[in-house]
């Protein structure tokens, strides 16, 4: 096996085929994410993730779970829980019942995952509410970092009171911009000090209970000419240097328009894939190409089997010990358990 499993992928539907096997004993794949299309109940669920964990036991199995509108399972018996600009907005009117509103959002949403055998989500959304970017919105808490700072603090204690580790995105911000970084490639214009002082400050006072950050497919033309997410000037000189910060860089979806276009040409995804990793990136995630024959997928797994073997791209212990840190260290709670415990009904009546 390899010293590093840096490799995030998905799978088409409910329930593993032999192909999807294949893929997730892979030596270079780390963990996988998980989307509406792969839920059908809560015991199908259960019955997917074990038989992933059967696969590899030290797979991460993730998923987008936030709140609001980014909420991948909602039926049977699953909280609908708020959006976060919900707790910024019960912040203006009582801090401190945010911030305890913002402990059980994070407590519920990570222990109801947990009960399902899902590992680890990609919450909190750390970027600011400039009212300009559509894809943000109401995923953020507050348009001012203090504010935000607090509220996912308080929500990551929720989440490590589940046992859950924590993901803060998308470094070093997305809020400013318009553009959607699914289908475009957003350019925020303003320079390092400003973006530092704004978007950027909740990062290094998160910096004790940060556990993971995904950086933003975004250019910072006055920073970097590359994309975050693919810039060793953000990832190596500013957030590990400058910020400290030692957790796990996770790139963003690899698929999306923004994550291919490098120095001004769309590159394939194997090459997206190495330049996140020697940019910084512990671990890249390859989102939706699972569907149809999925050769996408077994493209990436031999492409950077071969970068590897051309030393193109070199594993590393390090982001090895960063991924298996963000596997949870204790049991779930099974389900029926959890929906009688008074932590967790206390918690869902906390919820704004």
């Amino acid at each position: 096996m390899t010293e590093h499993a840096p490799l995030i992928i998905d799978v088409a539907g409910t329930r593993l085929t032999d192909t999807d096997r294949r893929r997730l004993a892979h030596p270079l794949v780390g963990g996988m994410i998980l989307f509406a299309r792969n839920w059908e109940s809560r015991a199908q669920l259960l019955e997917l993730t074990a038989a992933i964990k059967a696969v590899r036991d030290d797979l991460l199995i993730c998923v987008d779970h936030e709140g609001g509108r980014v909420q991948r399972f909602r039926t049977d018996g699953f909280t609908h829980l708020p959006p976060m600009r919900a707790l910024g907005e019960l912040w203006m009117k009582d801090a401190l019942r945010a911030m305890d509103a913002a402990t059980a959002a994070g407590y519920v949403l990570g222990a109801e995952l947990r009960s399902c055998g899902v590992d680890f989500s990609f919450t909190p959304v750390l970027d600011l509410d400039w009212g300009e970017s559509g894809v943000i919105g109401d995923r953020a808490f507050h348009r001012d970092p203090r504010v935000v700072a607090m509220l996912a603090r308080a929500l990551m204690q929720g989440l490590l009171q589940a046992g859950m580790a924590n993901c803060g995105k998308h470094f070093p911000g997305h809020g400013f911009v318009k553009a959607d970084s699914h289908t475009e490639v957003p350019v925020d214009k303003r320079g390092l000090k400003a973006i530092l002082q704004e978007d950027a400050a909740p990062y290094p006072w998160l910096s004790t209970v940060l556990t993971s950050v995904m950086p933003a497919h975004v250019i910072y033309p006055k920073v970097d000419k590359r994309p975050a997410g693919f810039s060793a000037k953000w990832l190596q000189d500013i957030l590990r240097g400058r910020l400290r910060f030692d957790g796990a860089i996770f790139s963003d979806d690899l698929s999306m328009e923004g994550a291919r276009r490098i120095d001004g040409q769309v590159v394939s995804y194997t090459d997206a894939a190495v330049e996140a990793l020697n940019a910084g990136c512990d671990l890249v995630l390859l989102c939706n190409q699972s569907l149809g024959e999925g050769r996408a997928v077994d493209e990436l797994l031999d492409g950077l089997g071969e970068a590897q073997g051309q030393r193109r791209w070199q594993p590393s212990q390090n982001s090895e010990a960063r991924r298996l840190a963000l596997l949870p260290e204790t049991l779930p709670q099974p389900w029926d358990d959890l929906m009688v415990q008074p932590a967790y009904m206390h918690a869902l009546d906390l919820l704004p």
